[in-house]
């Protein structure tokens, strides 16, 4: 389980591919510290890393095209940069909202506006049943929690102040740009409940 609060910002250094799957070699500030077998969110993707090289400062996670076809992983090439949150711990705070890892669809942002001390995101997305925000609910995007509004079937908008576009990928998102979402676990239970 994951939080939405971004620890750091890795690049992909590697691509390499194997059958269907893909392996993805990231650079990032904390590989030294992880572990082989342990859950890392990759722009809100939860994978887990299978080799560490401690030496260069990467560690390497495994797609299989289940996650390639759902997500924006398809699309990842060197140089890109990636939103990365480890797994989180039992005695840490929970600064977000509940986060699995598990995206639900990709979507497109629509529009990025200059504020002037923040920036608004327009993002859109298919409708369906659990793809539900509400007015100051929860949305995960790449992998961050944040407050959405402007709530619609088929889109919403978010604010970023300049902490989180300094410390996120939300600094390279451009209109056309497909991001990972991860809609609210607790809005997609009522959803279904309800029958939505």
């Amino acid at each position: 389980m994951f939080t939405g609060i971004i620890e750091a910002l890795g690049t992909i250094t590697d691509v390499q591919a194997e059958g269907t799957n893909r392996h993805f070699t990231v650079q990032s500030p904390f590989a030294s510290e992880l572990q082989i077998d342990q859950s890392v969110a990759h722009d809100g993707v939860c994978l887990t890393v299978v080799a560490v090289d401690n030496q260069a400062g990467t560690h390497v996670v495994t797609a299989i095209d289940e996650t390639l076809q759902k997500t924006n992983l398809g699309q990842w090439k060197p140089g890109r940069r990636v939103n990365l949150e480890r797994c989180l711990a039992a005695n840490g705070r929970f600064d977000g909202h509940i986060v699995q890892g598990h995206v639900d669809l990709t979507a497109v942002c629509e529009s990025v506006e200059d504020q002037n001390g923040s920036w608004l995101y327009r993002f859109r997305h298919e409708p369906g049943p659990g793809r539900v925000t509400v007015e100051k609910g929860s949305i995960c995007i790449n992998g961050t929690s944040l407050t959405c509004f402007n709530s619609a079937d088929d889109g919403f908008s978010v604010a970023i102040i300049p902490y989180t576009y300094e410390h996120t990928t939300f600094q390279d998102l451009r209109p056309g740009t497909l991001v990972n979402l991860e809609f609210d676990i607790v809005g997609k239970y009522v959803a279904k409940l309800l029958g939505k």
